[in-house]
């Protein structure tokens, strides 16, 4: 009797404990305005999936309050990840929008960057990307096998973008012929050049910005995708036939090298804020994020929108992020220099 009156005093002082936090919380953010910095140009798949979010974050955060999407392109996403690491406000009012290369540049990565992405505290993650290569139709390649013997033309990002890092390692790893032509600031310009026939397509660009910006491409059969990327085939490309990249590794050292670069389609939307902010305003925000990306009006929103949600908690990419860091330091390496030399 006296151990049940014991636990449940101290489970009665834990819910005070708790409602006590909240109203601190709930008190914090009432009134104020939350700045939801996105490290993409507009109009692309990264910046579609934050303003979805900013619209319905602050009806799932306690006090309320407005959340204002920021555009911050640059250095392939890794621009925003400073900002957030080192320069934004540590009280839970800034939020970042950031790429997986944000997570993955200062491990693999020939630059040096200013942001420690394992001191990150992650939100979680808006969903778990597939990455395809694609290319027009009318390209000189009708399948990733194709592109092992004959050069075709790909649009990247900046460095640190997975539509720079993911076809240079392919070149570099599996000995793909893929002639990367530099010069695009975004996903939007990056489409138009291969609209216009600039170039022939694109890797690295997850499934869901392709469909987000160009939803007629893979139906009207304007472009073929030539293969997924990353561990596990997605069912819908599968019955298309498209295989995995990382089916082609002729070695467990070339599959681990894979495996390490496409483990970031995991958190292929990653949330962020800056290390230091309070735990109470952080478990709100985390709560909040998931509660967004569950609710019946963001997944409605999402729908009419061609987003695919699958969110992540920020728990489970902290830990994934940390094991990724932990990776052995011979397959960092391979990658590293799979990826180090200038397209």
């Amino acid at each position: 009797m006296i151990r049940a009156a014991v636990l449940a005093t101290a489970l009665l002082a834990a819910a005070g404990a708790q409602a006590a936090s909240s109203d601190d919380v709930a008190r914090f953010y009432a009134g104020k305005q939350v700045s939801l910095y996105i490290g993409s140009t507009p109009g692309g798949g990264y910046d579609s999936y934050a303003r979805l979010i900013a619209r319905h974050l602050g009806d799932h955060l306690p006090g309320a309050p407005s959340i204002v999407p920021v555009n911050m392109p640059g250095a392939g996403g890794n621009k925003v990840a400073y900002y957030i690491y080192a320069v934004a406000p540590k009280d839970g009012t800034a939020i970042g929008a950031i790429f997986p290369g944000g997570v993955m540049e200062p491990l693999i990565g020939d630059k040096p960057v200013q942001h420690d992405p394992t001191k990150l505290v992650y939100l979680g993650s808006a969903n778990t990307e597939v990455f395809v290569c694609y290319v027009r139709a009318d390209a000189p390649v009708k399948s990733f096998k194709d592109a092992l013997a004959t050069e075709v033309s790909m649009a990247p990002s900046a460095e640190g973008g997975s539509t720079r890092d993911f076809p240079l390692m392919l070149d570099h790893v599996l000995g793909a012929k893929f002639k990367i032509v530099v010069g695009y600031p975004g996903s939007r310009e990056m489409m138009l050049a291969i609209e216009q026939g600039e170039v022939a397509g694109q890797c690295g660009i997850s499934i869901s910005s392709l469909a987000t910006a160009m939803p007629d491409w893979i139906p009207s059969g304007k472009v073929r995708v030539l293969a997924q990327e990353g561990s596990k085939l997605d069912p819908a490309l599968a019955k298309l036939g498209v295989p995995l990249t990382i089916d082609f590794a002729r070695t467990d050292d070339e599959r681990q090298v894979l495996e390490l670069m496409y483990s970031q389609g995991v958190f292929g939307r990653p949330y962020v804020v800056p290390p230091g902010v309070p735990p109470e305003r952080v478990a709100a925000l985390r709560q909040a994020f998931i509660e967004t990306l569950r609710d019946r009006a963001t997944l409605e929103d999402a729908k009419r929108m061609r987003l695919a949600v699958d969110p992540v908690a920020g728990e489970e990419v902290q830990t994934l992020v940390a094991k990724v860091f932990a990776t052995p330091p011979q397959i960092v390496k391979r990658l590293k220099d799979a990826i180090a030399t200038a397209p």
